[in-house]
């Protein structure tokens, strides 16, 4: 038998910088009252949210992205000619084919890249970067450029009392590359398909063809109340577990930002010391799908309530139902 070469590279990865981008609209609890019978005391109370950024005229899913992206390239201060792939995990590309990420790399100046969509809901930051580690460490590139983008707003139902208020739009972006020390944990991933009919697209992109409505989001709250404060509880653990760190060990917990009461849920369950610092950023923008982990991870550390070099517990779950998340060191 011929043997075959095998791809080597570096013994780890890390995350060398991070960068985001907020749309211009703010929208307010008040604003959407005009639509669903409720209030912004019941809106806070059971979901943390006062607020969410929306596009407005001449934003969208690439102008996000663009932003986030270029923003990660210039402070990681490398060369745009050593990345050597892009990802870029999105459910709000509106086009089968072709993928977003092939176009944004051309425009970025690094158009000899790999280049490829996913598909992974809220987990799709923490999908993506699992990849661009395993990526980076099998020596494919030198480094990979990981965005997450959405604008949900343009799929919000304003007339279901149950999601209109939880959606907002933006995009986060990473560059990944190698490093000396680890600065990714082992993955925690997984999916489960049995729940499929948890959170939705209520028409497929045929059938909006044929009837001219545009699909929208659903999603029945109370599962994933319950799937997010049982079964994502024990993954996350197991991302402490598998990174071989125990909860005082740990310096910032950034979580998917869907719900202020599933977040403390997952405190009480890790038993995390009040000194760690907790991503909340759904209070001002709402759940921003994939790309809620990248634009919390900027916030915190733009803000100074996190520093580069600490330890963080990042975790992503939504509709599939998939989840993923890692142990990573800030950049």
């Amino acid at each position: 038998m011929t043997e075959i070469k095998a791809s080597t590279g570096p013994k780890y990865a890390r995350i060398y910088s991070v960068g985001s981008a907020t749309p211009s609209r703010v929208i307010d609890n008040e604003f959407l009252l005009q639509y669903i019978d409720s209030s912004d005391e019941w809106i806070t109370q059971r979901t943390g949210i006062k607020e969410r950024r929306w596009v407005a005229e001449g934003e969208n899913i690439e102008t996000l992205a663009m932003e986030a992206a270029s923003k990660a390239i210039e402070r990681a201060g490398i060369d745009r000619a050593e990345i050597g792939a892009v990802i870029l995990s999105t459910i709000s590309h509106y086009h089968q084919t072709p993928a977003l990420a092939p176009k944004l790399a051309y425009q970025l100046g690094i158009p000899d890249a790999a280049a490829y969509d996913i598909s992974a809901a809220c987990a799709g930051f923490c999908y993506g970067l699992a990849q661009a580690e395993a990526i980076v460490r099998a020596g494919q590139a030198t480094y990979v450029l990981l965005i997450a983008g959405e604008v949900i707003s343009e799929i919000t139902n304003l007339e279901d009392r149950g999601t209109a208020f939880l959606f907002g739009d933006g995009a986060g972006a990473v560059i990944v590359g190698p490093s000396e020390t680890n600065g990714i944990g082992p993955v925690v991933w997984g999916s489960d398909g049995g729940q499929e009919g948890v959170i939705w697209q209520t028409a497929d992109w045929h059938t909006a063809v044929e009837t001219g409505v545009f699909p929208k989001l659903g999603m029945d709250g109370r599962a994933v109340f319950k799937w997010a404060t049982s079964f994502i509880a024990r993954a996350t653990k197991k991302c402490l577990d598998d990174a071989g760190l125990t909860p005082d060990q740990l310096d910032v917990f950034i979580p998917h930002q869907a719900n202020d009461r599933i977040t403390d849920t997952l405190l009480r369950y890790l038993k995390l010391p009040e000194t760690v610092v907790v991503a909340r950023t759904i209070r001002q923008l709402g759940n921003n799908s994939a790309a809620t982990v990248p634009m919390a991870m900027d916030a915190l550390l733009s803000s100074g309530e996190a520093s580069s070099g600490q330890t963080a517990l990042i975790i992503g779950f939504g509709a599939g139902l998939v989840y993923a998340g890692q142990v990573i060191t800030l950049p």
